[in-house]
């Protein structure tokens, strides 16, 4: 049984879903249905966000509840899963004394690959997260950031329609972290992958995510669109300024307009975008602070997050 993603809009789909420790129950009733695209997973420590993920690929077994991962049935089918899923742990994973790219087509082997297309396979990946030259070295040897990539090349190289990967940005300087975000936006639009993306970074799920899940307390808390999370309970534009976002504040708040100033250089203006812009533009020129940006104004995810975990 093979997965077309044509065919069905929902990659992973689990009911009532339990998992214990003894005592401790981390998964409480899960149930949940991942679209196809970008899926951000968000939780404090403890929240149940990696025994979530090692359940779906088996690596750790569940009391109790069903569903599908691919189309195929799980937890019953999950060594067929595995075949199809590509996944980046957040802990390193490798052998010692093998070179990055023998590391690679190690991973390429295992998933059915004969030799001379797993090497050949090996090299396009590894060219693909910018392994460079360092793939001929012993991977004992590499830094935090070249085993992030070396594991996101290992996730890769057996083509996966779904890819699940576990704190991938960590250990990444600034640039690279907006590279690894780039390639995670061209596989999900340029090749349609679906993508489980579990984080802490929350930049990285507002620059790649269409749906975010936030777990607390081995419970679903919030399962929505970004859209719908970022969108306002009211219209209101968001002002970018120089500096002095509180004397703009004030002097927009004398005319009537409700304000929202959230630091010296961003602030608020809550009402419509027609009958507000016009005065906004007016006062800053009065005010002599210099406008940078005006957009459409949003909830913060941050504030979703906290919200999801505080209830």
């Amino acid at each position: 049984m093979s997965f077309d993603s044509r065919s069905n809009d929902q990659v992973f789909e689990v009911h009532s879903v339990r998992k214990s420790y003894g005592d401790k129950q981390v998964l409480k009733d899960i149930s949940l249905a991942i679209p196809q695209g970008v899926v951000g997973l968000l939780g404090p420590n403890g929240s149940g966000k990696s025994t979530l993920i090692k359940s779906i690929l088996g690596l750790v077994s569940i009391d109790s509840g069903k569903g599908k991962v691919l189309g195929f049935d799980w937890p019953s089918e999950v060594r067929i899963v595995r075949d199809h899923v590509g996944y980046l742990p957040e802990d390193d994973c490798y052998l010692q004394g093998l070179q990055g790219i023998e590391s690679i087509q190690l991973m390429a082997r295992l998933s059915g690959l004969q030799k001379k297309e797993a090497l050949r396979r090996s090299h396009e990946v590894a060219d693909y997260c910018d392994l460079g030259q360092e793939r001929y070295r012993n991977v004992e040897t590499y830094s935090t950031g070249m085993r992030q990539k070396l594991k996101f090349a290992q996730a890769l190289v057996h083509d996966p329609q779904w890819i699940i990967l576990d704190e991938p940005t960590t250990g990444l300087d600034p640039a690279q972290r907006e590279q690894f975000l780039d390639r995670i936006y061209a596989l999900a639009n340029e090749q349609g992958k679906s993508i489980l993306l579990s984080t802490h970074i929350l930049h990285d799920v507002v620059q790649t995510c269409d749906h975010v899940v936030i777990m607390a307390a081995g419970q679903i808390r919030v399962f929505d669109s970004l859209v719908n999370l970022q969108r306002p309970s009211q219209e209101g534009l968001q002002i970018n300024v120089v500096s002095g976002a509180s004397k703009l504040s004030q002097a927009l708040s004398d005319q009537g307009i409700q304000t929202t100033c959230r630091s010296d250089s961003e602030l608020v203006a809550l009402g419509v975008e027609s009958t507000i812009l016009d005065r906004i533009w007016k006062t800053s020129v009065q005010e002599q602070v210099v406008v940078v940006r005006m957009e459409q104004a949003r909830n913060s995810l941050e504030q979703a997050f906290l919200d999801a975990v505080r209830s």
